[in-house]
């Protein structure tokens, strides 16, 4: 049976090809994707999925869902759908949420017969304010077994890791005053924000080699001869796991607290985006995917590589089972968040890796839904990662 799932994609994929172009050549910026959202989900609506917009408070994003009526696990498909500035579909999600909606539709069609769900999430703005935490956080893939996304890339990789990641603001306040006539009467909130970057600075020596601390200053005052009153400098802080990043997280608050005290200034700390957990890849469920995908692709499977980005993925990996593998384009060497990726997801390389990709997520769906003991085995992992992350 597991061959039909070939038979029931070729039915579909021209559909799938036009919704992926038709994606890329109107392209959306997070929590903006209305016309993406209303063309994935009106074609789940066409193929008798169960469709709820706005879930987590987000308009734009969604859940589909199919069920057999019958027992069996929940098997879920994430699609992202945003853009870039300025840039397009630069990081393929075009090809990302067709992918999932493939993957999806072509396992419903069998599922009758052999029981289980099959759901696929809509989830927003990926780039900057990512859905998955949100839905992870209220419990949206509470039930669900497995959760599989799949991203393009230049070559085809196994899934692996990613950082966890807090985006922090530091706001600074003091006083202004003539910077030649009369300097001593402010408090120079840039100096805070000088001071922030260096201590910063001094504490890399003194962190595991993964972290990355990287920032920028988008207010710092606006004559030179005005002490600035206000400034404002954003960071990343990244690192291997949530734990040791939020010892980082603590250090780096610490200097930034010190720099107030060092010019009298006035702080205020917040984060400007959601925080991202590391991304714990499920083994099982990723051995299960890459040996769908070598006997589906044309292209080689590398092994998973270090990662020092950051992924809403992650938070979904600490509440099920998860994977989020890469698929290539068949033009290595090419980088994310340009004009050129953009353009190789509509060329017929990027038409395969669409089929190939939906395909591989479909098999490893229905591998799931008829196999107790890799279900059982993908289970116990999970479990056992979490229990060790407690200690």
């Amino acid at each position: 049976m597991k061959a039909n799932l070939k038979n029931e994609l070729d039915k579909v994929i021209h559909d799938l090809t036009d919704l992926s172009d038709t994606i890329f050549n109107h392209p959306e910026l997070g929590d903006q994707e209305f016309e993406s959202m209303k063309r994935l989900t009106d074609y789940l609506t066409v193929h008798q999925f169960d469709v709820e917009k706005g879930i987590v408070g987000r308009d734009t994003a969604f859940k589909a869902t199919y069920s057999s009526g019958k027992p069996g696990p929940q098997i879920a498909y994430l699609a992202e759908y945003d853009a870039l500035p300025g840039i397009g579909h630069g990081c393929g999600h075009n090809l990302i949420g067709t992918m999932s909606v493939g993957a999806g539709v072509v396992l419903s069609k069998l599922i009758d017969e052999i029981g289980g769900t099959v759901h696929v999430f809509g989830t927003p703005a990926e780039e900057t304010n990512g859905a998955k935490v949100p839905m992870s956080e209220q419990g949206v893939f509470e039930g669900v077994d497995a959760a599989m996304i799949l991203h393009p890339s230049d070559v085809s990789q196994e899934s692996g890791d990613s950082l966890a990641m807090d985006a922090i603001q530091f706001e600074y306040h003091g006083k202004t005053a003539h910077a030649a006539a009369a300097p001593e009467e402010g408090i120079n909130a840039l100096d805070s924000v000088l001071q922030l970057f260096n201590g910063i600075n001094a504490l890399r020596q003194h962190v595991k080699s993964g972290v990355r601390i990287h920032g920028v200053i988008p207010e710092g005052g606006e004559a030179a001869n005005v002490v600035p009153d206000k400034a404002v400098a954003q960071f990343y802080v990244r690192a291997a796991d949530r734990s040791y990043l939020n010892e980082v997280v603590e250090k780096v608050k610490n200097i930034a607290e010190g720099a107030a005290s060092m010019t009298g200034a006035t702080l205020e700390i917040s984060n400007y985006e959601l925080s991202y957990d590391d991304m714990t890849t499920n083994k099982v469920l990723s051995d299960l995917f890459t040996a769908n995908l070598k006997e589906t692709s044309r292209l080689p499977v590398h092994g998973s590589k270090e990662s020092y980005g950051s992924i809403d993925m992650g938070n979904v990996s600490q509440v099920v089972p998860a994977i989020h593998p890469y698929i290539g384009l068949n033009k290595e060497g090419l980088i994310g968040h340009t004009k050129e990726f953009a353009d190789q997801t509509i060329t017929e390389d990027g038409h395969l890796a669409l089929y190939e990709g939906a395909l591989s997520l479909a098999k490893t769906g229905y591998d799931l839904l008829t196999n107790e003991e890799a279900l059982k085995a993908m289970e116990e992992e999970f479990n056992k990662n979490k229990a060790q992350a407690l200690v």
